[in-house]
């Protein structure tokens, strides 16, 4: 398998933030040569610069400080960010940038596409990497090495890489001799411990013609890039760091202690809110004393069925005719005593009958009133019985997403964390078998025949897999004895974590090595048992499950544990599975804890949102005064008169409290799309607006975690077999191609006008102010930074033209940020008024952005135009509606009488009256909430209608009907985004019905049942 790489707008964005920031910085087409330090052995040399002298360094940075400030600061506004006064400093390196970005959502591969694009714009090509540990070296390591023909697509050029090793510095000679893209990626042990490996590269060597390695790297005045800086803060580090001479360091992380110069932002909440990463649910266990009594019960799950009670699924003791207890997992319904059930122990005879078994509460209720929650475990409970308890939890979870994903030809993995080897690996064993491994393998054993199924490809893959090998253990492994060992730890130092311990370098070779081979079906190792020290460096997309199997550590942040399962998911062909309509249906990371759901999610939440610290909280005046809405017709600044309006419109909502913080009002009626309009000089820019007013932190942005147990099966009922609903399904289950006619010169007579109208270029201007200090001064004003007075101000024009310092390639970037033909796009801008085109020279990096993107709305608007649909013979099967029958219905109401499930899950308060609706009305035979796996392809992507809705013979004019619901029906208040889909679903649809003579299948967006009556009447 070959993992494929998307081009992702929020990546880019972050790579563009950087860009930016040298904004003026003149191209660099070769990097500045200089002469390299030939050693000793060539110390009299003397003269012109032979080849074989020749170094290739990063050419300097040519802005000046306020002008390297004004950018950065442009930067920030942006994306109102908070504003920089000044460019901050640290001991390593005079400049410094944030970017922060949550754990899985690609945060190297964007450090990897920023050294090509800041070498394509600016020449630079020298880079260093810094990380803080072995483990996260390697993964770094092995980015480098997958995404290589990947940027060589995108760029044209590969990028040499190695890892810094003081005894092969030959590598150090090409580095500086090379004129291309050169990277070097270097853990914080190999140059600040106190090991000899280490003193080496400060030291003269005689392996390195008795020069010292430091000095060769900082001639080449290399771009630092530090991969998890929080880690590597000490004080001793960051002046080590200083020795190689950094020209700037960008610094990446999710969690940034000390912020210097945040240039981009993409939180946990945003990248929860992006579905940029899975979402997570909880499969929590609690201990608790059972009074009176010593009597084991564990409550695993209630499982429901539409024509059986409820059952129960419990552990318990059962004497064995041998006189031993053995603990048994059974289920159990309403009425069963535990004294019968467990051959007359004695501590289950005190009225240990089940009195009720309740699936809406997750409860079960004995005689003797002992109830039991779901994942409540009492009795003798000693470690021992947890740990098995949470492995079975693990091993349950990973049978259930196996059985929905495996014929989506996605692997699932899970992963466990344990706190020593000989838990895992017992060499005093004859098998070598620990605790662990011997557990999992009995439960693996017991529930795999529960889950086998009876025929098909899923049966025959579980069959032909070995209990002993479907599980593995990644470890350091000692070099000697080659035995798997406990990693060494830093004690005492500025930087935490692992040790420089060379021999865990077999290990994580072997498991980054194997990352795509354990995607793969073939590989049958699924389980994964690691030590929790080992967290960082190990990286895989497909871990659904992760299992923590270790004492507490509060040392170790939930949002740590969960980080190396966040990453979405790839299926068999390396493509991720990320598209917005099925992202979270898939991509949902369960976590076996140790603890209770509820005490689990609230420190996981704790550690979210200390993580949002720098997030503004108060929604007033001086916040949206000021900030950036970027439009399709550019950056538009808010006023102090609209900031006062917005502030209006969310006290008169209740959208704030009095506080100003954001209410729960807010984010509910957004969620149910039932937000009340803007004042009419807002509602231009309301979704910009209301992503502004959403960058304002409240609670209830934290990403929602949920209670793994909750999910039940949701079958199909006998709706779905109704005759009304398979004609229905007949009509609409036809998979399409879409071709597109495009005509050049048809979009080159509809971009002119719009350029000659929209196209308005920001001249490039500077700020002066003048000011003087105040006659007196007392000491309040001196400590505020009143003591000046500002006399006036002027933004002169900048009248030299940019272009006279550098060459742009105006057609080749045009034609490369909207796809077309360079003559294509030379027609455009001959066409164009001579007063639009100059707007060039006053600032052509803003005029090639703002022309591509008003190209682009017009070649959007073509598309649909001219966008024909043919059905193919490949249809939906409707096994894509068992997709469905797993999911959370706790909240999701009353058993429906109409519709194809028992229940139905919502996304909104519309969704949820029209399922009212629906369910109550006469007319209607049968209706089905659209699995995500049913979809429109269309040129802006797939689109997955809401509704298809059957009615009663005789009743209506239209008996079918596939609807989409919306909470406005103002075409002018849907996305522009979701309006196309939608113009896209009339032209499928209106195909489909040319197939059929009558019953023809209606489309149309509604917003109430009573919407929805005036179009089938």
């Amino acid at each position: 398998m070959k993992l494929k790489f998307k081009h992702q707008i929020y990546q880019a964005a972050s790579v563009q933030a950087i860009v930016d920031c040298f904004k003026g910085q003149l191209p660099n087409d070769s990097a500045t040569r200089y002469r390299i330090d030939p050693g000793s052995v060539a110390k009299g040399h003397s003269g012109q610069l032979d080849q074989d002298d020749a170094g290739f360094k990063n050419a300097d940075i040519q802005l000046t400080e306020q002008q390297l400030l004004t950018n950065v600061q442009q930067v920030q506004r942006h994306q109102n960010l908070p504003q920089s006064s000044a460019l901050i400093s640290t001991p390593a390196c005079k400049l410094n940038f944030d970017i922060e970005m949550e754990t899985g959502t690609g945060k190297t591969y964007c450090f990897v596409k920023s050294i090509f694009e800041l070498n394509k714009q600016y020449g630079w090509s020298k880079f260093i990497i810094v990380v803080p540990s072995i483990a996260i070296r390697e993964g770094v390591h092995k980015s480098l090495e997958i995404t290589a023909e990947h940027f060589l697509e995108d760029y044209g050029k590969r990028a040499r890489f190695f890892i810094y090793n003081s005894k092969q510095l030959h590598q150090l000679e090409s580095f500086s001799s090379d004129g291309g893209i050169n990277v070097m990626v270097i853990n914080v042990q190999a140059f600040n411990a106190r090991g000899k490996d280490a003193r080496r590269i400060y030291e003269e060597l005689d392996d390195f013609q008795s020069r010292r390695p430091i000095d060769v790297i900082k001639a080449n005045r290399p771009i630092m890039i530090m991969d998890e800086p929080q880690k590597m803060e000490g004080k001793n580090t960051l002046e080590s760091l200083a020795e190689f001479n950094p020209l700037f360091i960008l610094r990446y992380s999710a969690t940034h202690k000390v912020e210097r110069n945040k240039v981009f932002r993409l939180d946990a909440v945003d990248a929860y809110n992006q579905k940029l990463v899975k979402k997570i649910s909880v499969r929590g266990i609690t201990t608790k004393g059972l009074a009176g009594t010593n009597a084991y019960l564990y409550l695993e799950n209630i499982e429901i069925s539409p024509s059986k009670p409820p059952v129960a699924r419990i552990e318990f003791e059962q004497k064995l005719k041998s006189g031993s207890i053995k603990r048994i997992v059974r289920k159990l319904g309403k009425g069963d005593n535990l004294y019968d059930f467990s051959d007359g122990l004695e501590q289950y005879k005190d009225n240990f009958v089940i009195s009720d078994i309740n699936a809406v509460t997750d409860t079960v209720s004995f005689l003797n009133g002992v109830e039991l929650t779901v994942g409540d475990a009492v009795g003798d409970v000693n470690e021992s019985a947890m740990r098995r308890m949470q492995i079975r939890e693990a091993v349950k979870a990973h049978f259930d997403k196996e059985i929905r994903l495996f014929d989506k030809g996605i692997k699932v993995l899970s992963l466990f964390f344990i706190d020593e080897v000989a838990k895992y690996r017992d060499y005093d064993q004859p098998d070598e078998k620990g605790e662990y491994a011997r557990i999992f393998e009995e439960e693996y054993q017991a529930l795999l025949n529960e889950y086998m199924p009876t025929e098909g490809k899923y049966r025959e893959y579980l069959r032909r897999i070995d209990t002993a090998q479907t599980h593995n253990g990644y470890f350091s492994i000692d070099k000697k004895s080659k035995r798997l060992i406990d990693p060494k730890y830093k004690t005492r130092g500025d930087d935490a974590g692992l040790a420089n311990d060379e021999n865990a370098v077999a290990a994580y070779e072997l498991i980054l090595k194997d990352k795509e081979r354990l995607l793969s079906f073939d590989e049958p190792t699924r389980f994964i048992f690691s030590h929790s020290a080992l967290r960082e460096g190990w990286d895989n997309p497909n871990v659904f499950v992760i299992c923590t199997l270790k004492h507490s550590d509060n040392t170790i942040s939930r949002r740590q544990e969960v980080g190396r399962g966040l990453r979405l998911a790839v299926n068999q062909d390396g493509e991720r599975i990320d598209h917005p309509s099925i992202v979270h249906d898939i991509n949902r990371l369960t976590v076996v804890a140790s603890e209770s759901y509820k005490d689990f999610v609230g420190a996981l939440q704790k550690d979210i949102r200390a993580s949002l610290s720098a997030r503004p909280k108060v929604a007033d005046e001086k916040f949206f005064t000021g900030k950036v809405l970027t439009t399709s017709e550019g950056d538009i600044e808010v006023t102090s008169e609209m900031a006062k309006q917005l502030y209006r419109y969310l006290l008169k909502n209740d959208y704030t409290d009095d506080k100003d913080r954001i209410s729960e009002a807010y984010h509910q009626a957004k969620r149910d799309e039932q937000l009340s309009p803007l004042p009419d000089t807002l509602q231009p820019y309301a979704e910009q607006i209301f992503k502004l007013v959403d960058s304002v932190y409240s609670d209830a942005q934290l990403p929602e975690i949920e209670d793994d147990r909750k999910a039940k099966r949701n079958q199909l009922n006998a709706n779905f077999d109704k005759k009304e609903f398979q004609e229905l399904w007949a009509r609409i289950n036809h998979k399409a191609i879409f071709n597109v006619e495009f005509d050049s010169s048809e979009l080159v007579k509809k971009a002119i006008p719009v350029l000659d109208e929209k196209l308005r270029v920001e001249k490039l201007h500077f700020n002066i102010v003048r000011g003087e200090q105040l006659d007196q001064v007392d000491a309040e004003q001196l400590k505020s930074g009143q003591s000046f007075k500002v006399q006036e101000s002027e933004s002169p024009d900048y009248h030299s033209s940019v272009q006279s310092g550098v060459k742009y390639d105006l057609l080749g970037k045009v034609s490369e940020l909207t796809k077309l033909k360079r003559s294509t796009v030379a027609d455009i801008l001959r066409g164009i008024g001579s007063h639009v085109f100059e707007q060039f020279k006053n600032n052509p990096e803003d005029f090639i952005a703002k022309a591509a993107m008003l190209i682009n709305e017009q070649k959007a608007t073509m598309v649909i135009e001219h966008l024909a649909y043919d059905t193919i013979e490949d249809k939906f099967d409707s096994s894509i509606f068992d997709a469905n029958s797993s999911q959370d219905f706790s909240n999701a109401g009353d058993k429906l009488k109409r519709h194809i499930y028992d229940y139905v899950v919502t996304d909104s308060k519309t969704e949820r009256k029209f399922v009212e609706e629906l369910d109550t009305q006469t007319e209607v035979s049968v209706y089905a909430k659209l699995p995500n796996g049913f979809f429109i392809p269309t040129p802006l992507g797939n689109y997955n209608p809401d509704w298809a809705i059957a009615f009663q013979e005789g009743a209506v004019k239209h008996v079918y009907f596939v609807a989409e619901t919306k909470g406005s029906m103002q075409s002018l208040q849907l996305k522009g985004a979701e309006q196309a889909k939608i113009d896209c679903a009339n032209k499928f649809f209106a195909t489909v019905n040319e197939k059929f003579a009558d019953k023809k299948v209606k489309y149309s967006v509604v917003d109430s049942y009573d919407n929805l009556k005036t179009l089938i009447h």
